[in-house]
C-alpha cells in the first residue's frame, strides 16, 4: 500500500520541481537583463547647481534599442516623462517641472549613452530619475537614480533671560533652519533640565529644526555653561554654540570683616558688603540700627571703614543692596572689647628655662647611668676571680699557731697573736695541690696587732687569677682596690697580698718599698693590701 501511494505522488513532485526550475530561470534571465542598464544609485547636489545623471546600455548585442525615456518620480509618487530619445527622431522634452532645465549631455546622443543634465536645481527636484530602454525582443529595461538635494541649514542659538523661580521654563533656544535633510540638535550643560525638539517645513521643501532647553531656574544656575550642538550632512564637523545661562534674581547680601576682636583703640577695621545679583545692584546703603552713624566711620561704596574703635562703634551695622528685581540686606552686631593685654616674653623665658632644666636633668641622668654601668662592670670583673680574692687573710694568732700557718717569733704576749702574715707566691708550673716548698715564702708583715683574726690559706684559684692578669690589668686592679679600700674598708687591717717570686727581690722588709704608705696614727701599711 505504501509503495502504491508513493507511485501516485511521484508525478506531482516531478511537476513541482520543474515549475520551480522554470521560475528560477525566468528570474535569472530578468536579473541579467536588468543589469545591462547602468546608472548611479544616488546623486547629491545643492540648490542652484547643476547635476549629471548618467545612463548606458552595457551589451546591446542581439538587441534592438528602439527608444530611451527619462522618467521623474516625485516624493508623492507622481511620474512624468522629462526626456525622450529615438534613433530616427530628434530628442524630445515633454512638458514637466523640469522643462527648459533638462537636456541630453551630448548634442547627438547615442542610444547606448543617453545621459542627461539638470541645471539650476531646486529643492523640489529631489526624487527618483528612471532611465528606461524599450528593446526588441526583450522588452523594457530600466535603471533608477535617487537624486538627493542637500540644503545647508542656517544654525543659531541664544539664551533666554529668566527670573529665578519654581516653574520650569525655557532658558535657551537653538535652531537649524531650511536644511535638507533635517539637522540633529543636542545640548551639553551641567544644569539640570531637559530638551524639547520640533520640526517644521521650511522654504523650498526644506526642514527647520528647533530645540529648547527647559529647567527650573535658580540663582546658582546663573552663569553656568550651556552648549547647543548641530549635526548635518553638509557640515564637515558638528557646529557648537557655547553660551552661559542668564538667571535673574534679587541681591543676596553678606557682610565680612568682623573677627569678633574689635577692642578699644583698634584702628583700620573694615566691613565689606558683598552682594550677588543679576542684574547688577543699583545701590548699596550702609546704616545702623540706632539710626546714627558713628563719627569715626568712613563709608566708600560697599566698604565701611572704622578709623578708630570706640564705644560708639558698639552697635549693629546694616548693609542694604538694591537692583530692579528687589532689595536685600544683611547686618552684623559689633561688640567692642577692652584693650588687649600686651604680650610679654615671660612665657617664652619660662619655657626656655624649663627646657634648659629638663636638658640638664636628662644629661645628669645619662651620666649617672653610664657611671653606674661602669662600676657594675668593674665589680663584675673582680667577681670573676672569686669572692675570696678580697677576703683572703693571712696572719698569726692562737688559732693560726695551732694550725701552723703563722706565728712563731714575734707572736706578741700571752693570748695574743701576730697579725703579720706571709706572702705566698704560686708558680704556674707546679702540679701540686698545695704550694711547693720553694715557692712558699713567709715574710713578716708588721701591720700591728689584730686580735681575733683568723688567717686562711689562699686557694689555687686566687693565685692563678693573679698570674692570668697582664701588667695593665694588674695596675687597673690595684687602683680599684685602693679606691675600695678607702671607700668601703676604712680602718680595717691589711691582709696578705699575693705576689710573684720575681717581686720578692724588690721587697723591703717583706713589702715593696714603693708600696708602703704612712698613716695618721704613725703606722705604715701597704698600698695594695686588701681589706675586709
Amino acid at each position: 500500500m505504501a509503495r502504491h501511494h508513493d507511485a501516485q505522488n511521484w508525478p506531482e513532485s516531478t511537476k513541482m520541481i520543474g515549475l520551480l526550475c522554470f521560475v528560477a530561470s525566468i528570474l535569472t534571465q530578468h536579473g541579467i537583463l536588468g543589469q545591462r542598464v547602468k546608472v548611479d544609485p544616488e546623486v547629491t547636489s545643492y540648490p542652484g547647481q547643476s547635476v549629471n545623471l548618467r545612463c548606458s546600455f552595457s551589451d546591446p548585442t542581439g538587441v534592438q534599442l528602439t527608444m530611451v525615456t527619462w522618467i521623474y518620480e516625485s516624493k508623492d509618487g507622481l511620474r512624468n516623462n522629462i526626456a525622450v530619445l529615438h534613433p530616427s527622431y530628434e530628442p524630445n522634452y515633454p512638458d514637466s517641472s523640469l522643462k527648459g532645465r533638462v537636456s541630453f549631455q551630448s548634442a547627438q546622443p547615442e542610444m547606448t549613452r543617453p545621459s542627461i543634465q539638470i541645471a539650476d536645481l531646486r529643492m523640489s527636484d529631489e526624487g527618483k530619475y528612471i532611465c528606461e530602454y524599450a528593446t526588441y525582443p526583450s522588452g523594457n529595461e530600466q535603471g533608477t537614480t535617487q537624486l538627493i538635494m542637500l540644503a545647508k541649514p542656517e544654525n543659531s542659538a541664544s539664551t533666554v533671560s529668566v527670573e529665578a523661580g519654581t516653574e520650569k521654563t525655557t532658558v535657551a533656544k537653538c535652531e537649524s533652519a531650511n536644511g535638507l535633510p533635517a539637522a540633529k540638535i543636542s545640548w551639553v550643560t551641567t544644569a539640570k533640565g531637559n530638551e524639547t525638539t520640533t520640526k517644521k517645513a521650511g522654504t523650498d521643501n526644506t526642514v527647520t529644526v528647533s530645540s529648547e532647553y527647559r529647567m527650573v531656574p535658580t540663582p546658582s544656575d546663573n552663569g553656568k555653561d550651556i552648549s547647543c550642538v548641530v549635526e548635518h550632512r553638509t557640515l564637515e564637523k558638528p557646529e557648537s554654540f557655547k553660551m552661559k545661562l542668564a538667571v535673574l534674581f534679587a541681591p543676596e547680601v553678606s557682610i565680612s570683616g568682623y573677627d569678633n576682636n574689635w577692642y578699644m583703640g583698634r584702628t583700620s577695621t573694615v566691613l565689606m558688603c558683598e552682594a550677588k545679583a543679576n542684574p547688577v545692584p543699583t545701590s548699596v546703603l550702609w546704616k545702623t540700627m540706632s539710626g546714627e552713624m558713628p563719627d569715626t566711620v568712613l563709608i566708600s561704596g560697599n566698604q565701611l571703614k572704622v578709623l578708630k574703635v570706640d564705644e560708639t562703634v558698639n552697635t549693629t551695622f546694616v548693609c542694604e543692596v538694591k537692583n530692579r528685581l528687589g532689595t536685600s540686606k544683611s547686618q552684623v552686631t559689633i561688640v567692642v572689647r577692652e584693650p588687649s593685654q600686651k604680650s610679654s616674653n615671660a612665657g617664652v623665658v619660662a619655657g626656655i628655662i624649663i627646657g634648659v632644666l629638663l636638658a640638664l636633668l636628662l644629661l645628669c641622668a645619662i651620666v649617672a647611668v653610664l657611671v653606674t654601668r661602669s662600676r657594675r662592670q668593674q665589680q663584675g670583673y673582680r667577681a670573676k676571680g672569686g669572692s675570696d680574692l678580697k677576703t683572703r687573710m693571712f696572719g698569726g694568732g692562737k688559732k693560726a699557731s695551732k694550725n701552723g700557718t703563722g706565728g712563731g717569733a714575734g707572736s706578741g704576749g700571752t693570748g695574743g697573736g701576730n697579725n703579720n702574715g706571709s706572702i705566698f707566691v704560686y708558680n704556674d708550673g707546679s702540679s701540686h695541690q698545695g704550694l711547693p716548698e720553694k715557692n712558699n715564702h713567709h715574710q713578716p708583715l708588721n701591720m700591728g696587732p689584730r686580735p681575733g683574726v683568723v688567717a686562711s690559706t689562699p686557694t689555687a684559684q686566687d693565685i692563678l687569677l693573679r698570674n692570668e692578669l697582664d701588667e695593665a690589668e694588674i695596675r687597673k686592679f690595684d687602683d680599684i682596690e685602693d679606691e675600695e679600700r678607702y671607700d668601703h674598708f676604712s680602718g680595717a687591717g691589711p691582709i696578705l697580698q699575693l705576689r710573684s717570686t720575681n717581686d720578692q727581690e724588690n721587697m723591703m722588709g717583706g713589702y715593696l718599698d714603693d708600696d708602703m704608705e704612712s698613716q695618721r696614727d704613725g703606722s705604715v701599711i701597704s698600698r695594695t693590701a686588701v681589706y675586709v
